[in-house]
C-alpha cells in the first residue's frame, strides 16, 4: 500500500484539468519517471511555481471537479512520480478518479464546506496529514492545531488501494 501521509499541497481552484496536471506535449514519454519534472507545469494559479511548490508534497487538496479534461492515465501517473499518492476535493472527474484509485492511489471527496474550512486554517501555513487508513480518517496538523476528519470510500476502492492498484487486485482475484 502507498504512503498517504506527508505535507499538503493547497490549490485553490475548481476545475484543475489534465491537461494542467501533465500539459499533453508530454504524452509521447515512455516511461512514467520522465514525467516527474513536468507534474502540474500547466497550471496557471496565482503565486504558485510547480518547480518550488510540488517537491516535497505528498497530497493535494484542491476544490472541485479535479482532474477533469481528457481520459489520459498520464496525470495520476505524474502526480505519483512526485509522491503525490492522494488527492482531496469536492469532486473529481468520473475517469480521473477512477485512474487514481487503478494506481493504488486515492481521490477522496469531503463536503464542500470542509473544503472551506480547511483551506481557511491553513492559509499561508504548512499543513501536515496523517491518514488512519483503518478508521477512515484524516489527521491534519496545521500550526500545531490538530483536527480529525472522517471520510469514505468504496469497499472496492479500498481493495484496490489496499492491492497498491487494479493490476496487483487482479493479480491475487484471477
Amino acid at each position: 500500500m502507498k504512503n498517504f501521509n506527508g505535507t499538503v499541497l493547497f490549490l485553490d481552484r475548481a476545475d484543475i484539468n489534465t491537461d494542467e496536471i501533465i500539459p499533453a506535449h508530454y504524452l509521447t514519454e515512455i516511461t512514467k519517471e520522465a514525467l516527474k519534472p513536468h507534474a502540474l507545469e500547466g497550471l496557471k494559479l496565482e503565486g504558485f511555481d510547480h518547480r518550488r511548490d510540488v517537491p516535497g508534497k505528498s497530497v493535494i487538496i484542491a476544490r472541485s471537479n479535479f482532474g477533469c479534461g481528457s481520459s489520459r492515465e498520464h496525470a495520476p501517473w505524474a502526480l505519483e512520480m512526485n509522491g503525490i499518492n492522494m488527492v482531496i476535493a469536492e469532486s473529481f472527474a468520473r475517469i480521473f478518479r477512477q485512474n487514481m484509485y487503478n494506481g493504488g492511489m486515492m481521490a477522496v471527496e469531503l463536503p464542500r464546506e470542509t473544503i472551506d474550512q480547511l483551506f481557511r486554517a491553513a492559509s499561508g501555513k504548512d499543513a501536515e496529514i496523517e491518514t488512519d487508513f483503518a478508521k477512515g480518517q484524516f489527521i491534519i496538523r496545521i500550526n500545531g492545531e490538530e483536527e480529525r476528519i472522517n471520510f469514505s470510500i468504496s469497499d472496492f476502492d479500498r481493495e484496490l488501494v489496499r492491492a497498491g492498484g487494479w493490476l496487483e487486485y487482479a493479480d491475487k482475484k484471477y
